[in-house]
C-alpha cells in the first residue's frame, strides 16, 4: 500500500467555481484536473446521451444543466464545443446576458485565439484560450495524461499570469502562442496527431491483409523507435527504401497496393514524394537515385484506367472521411 499521502482539497476552500459547456471529451477531463487542484465544479451542459455519461463519469455529483445555467453558477467557465461551433456559441451567451462581469471564459480551441472571446469580453468576462496538445479518450486516463502536457495559451497581457496559473494548476506547461499564429499551430499538431493515426491503422490493415496475426505487437516497437528518433533527431532519422532511393522497391509498394488496398495509395504517393523532399535537401537521397524514384512517384499518379485524376491523385477526390481534423465527439465535441 502507497504511504504517500494525496492532498485532501476538503481541508481548504474551493478558489473557483467550475463549470463545462459541452461535455465532450476535453471538458470534463479539465475540470476534473481543476478540482484536483483545490476548484470547485459546480454545473456542466451536456446534450447527447454520450455526454451525460461521461459527465457523470468524470464529474460524479456534478449537475448537467442547460449553457445558461453554467453560466449563471460558474466563476470560470470552459467552453469545449467544436472549432465551427465556438464564435456562434460566445455571441449567443454574450447577446442573451449570461456572460458575468469578471466572469473567466476559457475555450479550449486549437484553431481559436482569444479574439473569438470579444463579444464576452465585451461583456466583460476575461477571455482566455487554453489548448491542451493532447488527445483525449473521454475517461479518467485523460486527468493523468495531463501531467506535463503542453498547452497553447493566447491570453491578453494583463491576463497572461492567470492563464499560465491555470494550466500548471492542471498538471500542463503553458506555452505561449501568438493571436495570428493559432492557424498554423493547429495546423501543426493536427498533421503529427490526427495524421499519423490514419497511417498507423492503415499499416495495421494492411500487416492483417499480409497476414500478420499481431499486427500492433510488430509496429510497437518499430513507431516507438521511430517517434523517438524523430523527435530526437528530426530529418536525420528518415530511413527506408524512399529515403535510401530504392525505386524498384517503392515500385513494388505501389503495386502491392493498388491490388490490396487502393484506397491507401494517394496516401502512400503523398507521404513519399514529401519524405523524398525532405531527404534530398537535406543530403540522405543521392540526386542520382532521385530521379528514377520520383518518374515511380509520378507513374504512380495514374488512375486504375491509367488515366490521372482531375486532382492528381488515383482517380479519388481526395478529400477527408466524415469527421474534423480534432476528431470531434458529436455535438459536444472534442474540443482540440
Amino acid at each position: 500500500m502507497s504511504t504517500v499521502q494525496q492532498p485532501d482539497t476538503q481541508d481548504r476552500p474551493a478558489r473557483l467555481s467550475v463549470g463545462v459547456v459541452g461535455a465532450g471529451r476535453v471538458g470534463p477531463a479539465l475540470a476534473a484536473s481543476l478540482q484536483l487542484a483545490g476548484h470547485r465544479p459546480v454545473a456542466v451542459s451536456g446534450v447527447s446521451d454520450a455526454s451525460r455519461r461521461r459527465a457523470a463519469l468524470m464529474l460524479p455529483d456534478v449537475p448537467v444543466v442547460p449553457p445558461a445555467e453554467v453560466m449563471e453558477r460558474a466563476d470560470l467557465v470552459l467552453l469545449t464545443v467544436p472549432d465551427d461551433a465556438l464564435p456562434g456559441l460566445v455571441e449567443g451567451l454574450a447577446e442573451t446576458g449570461a456572460v458575468r462581469p469578471g466572469q473567466l471564459l476559457v475555450h479550449t480551441s486549437g484553431r481559436y485565439g482569444a479574439k473569438v472571446l470579444d463579444p464576452a469580453l465585451r461583456a466583460g468576462a476575461l477571455p482566455l484560450a487554453l489548448h491542451p496538445a493532447m488527445t483525449f479518450t473521454g475517461t479518467p486516463v485523460d486527468v493523468q495524461r495531463l501531467a506535463g502536457c503542453s498547452f497553447g495559451v493566447t491570453a491578453p497581457e494583463q491576463l497572461r499570469l492567470a492563464a499560465g496559473a491555470l494550466v500548471i494548476e492542471m498538471g500542463g506547461e503553458p506555452e505561449w502562442i501568438d493571436e495570428e499564429m493559432r492557424p498554423l499551430y493547429h495546423a501543426a499538431l493536427a498533421l503529427g496527431a490526427n495524421h499519423l493515426v490514419t497511417l498507423v491503422a492503415q499499416s495495421l490493415e494492411l500487416l492483417r491483409a499480409a497476414g500478420v496475426e499481431a499486427p500492433d505487437r510488430m509496429l510497437g516497437p518499430l513507431l516507438g523507435a521511430a517517434l523517438d528518433n524523430a523527435l530526437r533527431s528530426g530529418d536525420a532519422a528518415l530511413t527506408g527504401p524512399v529515403a535510401r532511393g530504392d525505386a524498384g522497391t517503392v515500385e513494388a509498394h505501389v503495386e502491392q497496393l493498388r491490388l490490396h488496398a487502393p484506397q491507401t495509395v494517394a496516401g502512400y504517393l503523398a507521404m513519399a514524394r514529401a519524405t523524398a523532399d525532405r531527404a534530398l535537401a537535406h543530403g540522405l537521397l543521392k540526386p542520382e537515385l532521385a530521379e528514377d524514384l520520383l518518374g515511380v512517384l509520378a507513374d504512380g499518379t495514374d488512375g486504375p484506367d491509367g488515366i490521372d485524376g482531375p486532382d492528381g491523385t488515383d482517380g479519388r477526390d481526395g478529400t477527408d472521411g466524415p469527421g474534423g481534423p480534432d476528431g470531434i465527439d458529436g455535438a459536444e465535441g472534442d474540443a482540440r
